[in-house]
């Protein structure tokens, strides 16, 4: 594998909003840059770093990824982030790494609020950025509007005057081709124009003079060799077998060596025997470490500076599934093996923190999409546990009782205006600003408690037949507002244990919508479905029909035709719990259900 002086690395960051084309055009530069022979799978691939199955399905990236390239004797390593607020932990500690970043916008959409998020944190650590207008092919595309609201961002969040002056790309991610001039785009060959000016405007690693020093940034397994852990050289150099220190919170020292490192080509790792300072390595050698610690030359041990992320803003309680049908589903169900497999999860998400409290977990993170995507990857796992209602984290300041307020943005077309603002006043949303863009569509922009957030995207998809598009990020905290009265309709509570019927069935589909199908099998105190009323109803859905000796034509005529069962995912279940309810999590199933089974429980607990 070449060697490369620091002068010929260049460290770049892509940062942007969810769905702005970041890994589309990380897939070019890999193919472009002949990192893959033509014959390679790769080569036939779309989003080839979005290797984690959730990200596949889901469309996003979740987990921040480094590859390289090699290019005109240059070697370009390219951190691809994630582009959701909730993972804005993995986006703090990668940038870390980097000495420039691309900053992709979307033509149509402009700069959105995570947008906004990234580059802030770009500019406060004084990273070059390129800008590059993606997707300029769209039909909607408006893109005089997003350079000149481009611009504004800058403004804003510049801290420097030298950081209003950038270059600035045209592309079509999707087509791989890219220029500085917006006409001669269509005719672009490629994205050859973005990587020479990353080796022109993007500085080469500030080398630090003496022995090695590096903080861990990221951390990986596997069964053979154990820790990898990932992190840029920030000083000095590494040998292979060389006698290290590990620096933790603490100041605690730890000796180690270097066990094996390897450097990133496309998407393998290249075992070598040394690497230098402005390298991004994975190194083995050191079994307990979490990220933030710094690893150095036993010499000279000197710690760097911790890597910091924003505080958590929301909380959820997770515990051992205490339902009749509990350990029935699962591979791994006591709260010893979820609170290991917890422990295991807070070695990598920097962004999560966790509390016991006796038999319970109380995990706190960045958003609803974080949370749940910890309990999916946990339930695929082959874990089965139970979550309560998520709740906002409230602070106190100064004194006084203070909670999060976020900025909240929907885009939808011109028809659902009215039922969209009726639902977010309705949840104490402030309205700063809406912009019609001529063409049938109104960009709406609020200020809303983050507790009042919970459950909108659902209420929004429904109330806009699935078109709207909602972003939400948090803003700062603000005193603490009245709580809002319950937003959702009661529930169709299973009376009796057993397999749901027909007839049952059709009963509770007189009272609102069910969530079960015929078949399945239900326990006492299951949430089998939503009333059409506010308040809770108690349903024996396992009734069957009175056998009688009447053949008449018309004796089943009032059976009816069921309708279809109402199937939510894990993010929709979340949304519609309150206080007193819980999901049962299995590897099979999502189960709604009350705190108190028994009817007796539920009343005794209500009058205590």
């Amino acid at each position: 594998m070449d060697k490369f002086t620091s002068d010929k690395i260049r460290n770049v960051a892509v940062i942007a909003h969810v769905d702005h084309g970041k890994t589309t055009l990380v897939d070019f530069m890999l193919k472009q840059s002949h990192t893959f022979r033509d014959n390679e799978a790769e080569m036939q691939q779309t989003t080839i770093l979005d290797s984690n199955p959730l990200e596949r399905e889901r469309g996003i990236t979740i987990l921040a990824k480094n590859t390289a390239i090699y290019y005109n004797a240059y070697k370009i390593n390219i951190v691809d982030t994630p582009g959701h607020a909730d993972f804005s932990g993995e986006v703090e500690r990668t940038l870390n790494m980097a000495d420039g970043a691309l900053l992709i916008i979307d033509a149509q959409e402009g700069p959105m609020p995570q947008t906004k998020f990234v580059l802030r944190k770009a500019l406060e650590l004084g990273l070059k950025i390129i800008v590059i207008i993606n997707k300029i092919d769209k039909t909607l595309a408006d893109i005089n509007k997003t350079i000149e609201k481009t611009h504004d961002l800058f403004l804003e969040l510049a801290t420097d005057t030298d950081q209003l002056d950038f270059p600035t790309f045209y592309a079509i991610g999707r087509e791989g081709k890219a220029s500085k001039i917006l006409e001669e785009v269509q005719s672009a060959a490629n994205l050859e124009p973005i990587l020479n000016e990353i080796i022109e405007y993007i500085p080469a690693p500030t080398v630090d003079e003496g022995n090695f020093q590096m903080v861990a940034t990221s951390l990986d397994y596997d069964t053979h060799k154990g820790k990898h852990v990932i992190g840029r050289i920030k000083r000095g150099s590494l040998t292979k077998g060389q006698q290290l220190v590990l620096i933790d919170a603490n100041g605690n020292k730890v000796p180690g060596k270097a066990e094996s490192i390897r450097l990133s080509h496309g998407l393998k790792k290249i075992e070598v025997e040394e690497a230098s300072a402005g390298d991004i390595i994975d190194l083995t050698g050191f079994s307990d470490i979490t990220i933030g610690d710094t690893i150095a030359d036993a010499k000279s041990p000197d710690a760097l500076p911790r890597i910091s992320v924003e505080e958590p803003t929301i909380r959820i309680t997770m515990s051992a599934n205490s339902s009749p049908f509990a350990g029935k589903e699962g591979k791994y169900s006591n709260s010893r093996q979820i609170h290991e497999r917890l422990i295991k999860e807070l070695e990598t998400n920097i962004s999560l923190r966790l509390q016991q409290k006796d038999d319970k977990f109380i995990l706190s993170g960045r958003g609803e999409l974080h949370l749940s995507i910890l309990i999916e990857t946990m339930r695929r796992e082959g874990y089965e546990f139970q979550v309560g209602k998520p709740e906002v984290i409230i602070k106190t300041i100064d004194g006084k009782q203070m909670e999060p307020i976020e900025d909240l943005m929907i885009d939808i077309p011109d028809e659902f205006l009215g039922a969209v603002t009726a639902e977010v006043g309705g949840r104490k949303g402030i309205m700063t600003n809406m912009f019609a863009d001529g063409k049938g569509n109104t960009k709406i922009e609020y200020k809303i408690p983050s507790k009042n957030t919970l459950g909108i995207r659902t209420a929004l998809l429904t109330s806009t037949k699935g078109t709207a598009v909602v972003n939400v990020m948090f803003d700062k905290y603000e005193p603490l507002t009245p709580a809002i009265a319950q937003t959702r309709n009661g529930v169709l509570i299973a009376s009796e244990g057993g397999n749901a019927l027909t007839y049952g069935l059709n009963n509770a589909q007189q009272r609102g919508i069910t969530f079960v199908d015929a078949g399945t099998k239900v326990y006492e105190g299951m949430i089998v479905g939503e009333n059409s009323r506010r308040e809770d109803i108690e349903i024996n859905v396992t009734k069957e029909k009175k056998q009688t000796n009447m053949r008449a034509s018309t004796s089943d005529v009032n059976m009816g035709t069921l309708t279809p069962a109402v199937k939510m995912s894990l993010e929709q279940c979340l949304d519609f719990l309150e206080e007193d309810e819980l999901l049962e999590v299995t590897p099979l199933n999502l189960r709604l259900r009350k705190k108190f089974l028994t009817r007796v429980d539920r009343i005794r607990q209500s009058r205590s």
